[in-house]
């Protein structure tokens, strides 16, 4: 993602709102919603102490995972140096941390990597270097959750156009998220989607359970193992 879009972290969080607004919800909401669905999809007895939030951004999902999972340690990893003096001023503790990327080769045995609208931004033939790049950071049996915007799904199509840093993003759907994977030397475990249903339609929620094995929802994650 450019260094400018972290020059004001103000500014990149208005640009973001700009979109999500359409839904009814908050930027909160929507990492709420995808860490509770990890958490519900991890293998049995799996508890993830190293986390890696690879495109941490400003840090807020960062300090969530540390919340949610119980973690050790979460290291957020940023292409944009602003944004990782950023979250580290805003979301740093002795929990997490934050480094540049070209950092993550001195990371090593981390059991989880969470990454969200990252890879939409990263040019296809360097998708495979960077899945290397985590691969090599995770211990073996390691889990990678996925999480993109589901082209798929018109509401996220209408959401990323209203984004500015969005608009020429190149997504990619479930099916070839998996075949990325699986090219990449991952195992893929299973594959889901969320979000569904905007605020006014939040009464049809309870459905989201049974949709998710349904590629069709604003976003979708593959998890795969090392």
């Amino acid at each position: 993602m450019p260094e400018v879009l972290f020059d004001l972290s103000d500014e990149y969080e208005r640009m973001l709102n700009r979109g999500i607004r359409l839904s009814g919800e908050s930027r909160e909401f929507f990492v709420k919603g995808r860490i509770d669905s990890l958490r519900q999809r991890l293998p049995t007895g799996f508890r993830p102490r190293r986390i890696l939030d690879y495109g941490s951004g400003t840090g807020g999902t960062a300090a969530q995972l540390a919340e949610a999972f119980s973690a050790d340690e979460v290291v957020g990893v940023d292409t944009s140096r602003n944004a990782v003096a950023h979250a580290t001023e805003t979301h740093g503790s002795p929990r997490v941390r934050f480094r540049s990327v070209d950092e993550l080769p001195g990371e090593r045995d981390f059991d989880l990597c969470y990454v969200n609208g990252v890879f939409h931004h990263i040019e296809s033939e360097r998708r495979p270097t960077a899945l290397a790049g985590i691969r090599r950071a995770l211990r073996p049996a390691g889990c990678l959750a996925l999480f993109e915007n589901n082209p798929w799904n018109p509401a996220a199509r209408l959401v990323m156009t209203r984004i500015p840093f969005d608009r020429e993003a190149r997504t990619f759907s479930p099916v070839a998220a998996r075949r990325m994977l699986t090219q990449a030397q991952f195992t893929v475990a299973q594959s889901w989607s969320l979000f569904y249903f905007p605020r006014p339609l939040m009464f049809l929620r309870p459905l989201e359970g049974v949709l998710a094995m349904l590629p069709f929802g604003a976003q979708y994650c593959v998890l795969s193992i090392r």
